[in-house]
């Protein structure tokens, strides 16, 4: 059964209630016996968005999924509508929850809809900072680096704001 890692983002309204129901839908998901890995919550910088854009707080889970990565990624996006997201024309508008699934097992799936790993993970340190917490030896389907290797290669300038107290 694969391991699925899944990034949650939240900066509108209250972010760490919709981190937290995120979590608890994900684990909702997760099978019974498989464990649930949760990160630290992150305070960072927003990045790519519209000037103005508030903090984030960003997390990563990791469940055991007995379906395919299609179903999965159906089943986060309705997470998402269900704790308010409204799609926006906008890019990278504010919202209150963004959930992007990274990885899906091994699997390397290139669709118009779905790119697995996530073609941006080893670029975001909003990403490879929670993600090196619970799998920092992960190497991903096509990569010949570590998590941990990942984030120390990382050269963005992007520093993380705060590791909060705190969890999902």
């Amino acid at each position: 059964m694969p391991r699925a890692g899944i990034a949650l983002g939240s900066n509108l309204g209250d972010r760490i209630g919709s981190l937290r129901a995120a979590a608890a839908s994900l684990r909702g998901l997760s099978v019974p016996g498989e464990p649930f890995l949760a990160a630290a919550i992150y305070a960072t910088r927003p990045q790519d968005c519209p000037p103005g854009s508030p903090e984030f707080l960003n997390s990563v889970v990791e469940i055991g999924f007995d379906g395919s990565a299609r179903e999965l990624l159906d089943a986060t996006l309705a997470i998402e509508t269900a704790l308010g997201r409204v799609r926006s024309a906008v890019l990278n508008a504010p919202r209150p929850i963004d959930i992007d699934l990274l990885y899906f097992g091994d699997a390397i799936i290139n669709s118009t809809d779905l790119t697995l790993p996530h073609p941006r993970i080893t670029r975001r340190r909003f990403v490879l900072q929670p993600l090196a917490d619970i799998r920092p030896g992960l190497v991903l389907p096509g990569s010949p680096y570590s998590i941990r290797e990942s984030l120390a290669g990382l050269d963005d300038g992007e520093a993380l704001l705060v590791a909060l107290e705190e969890t999902l």
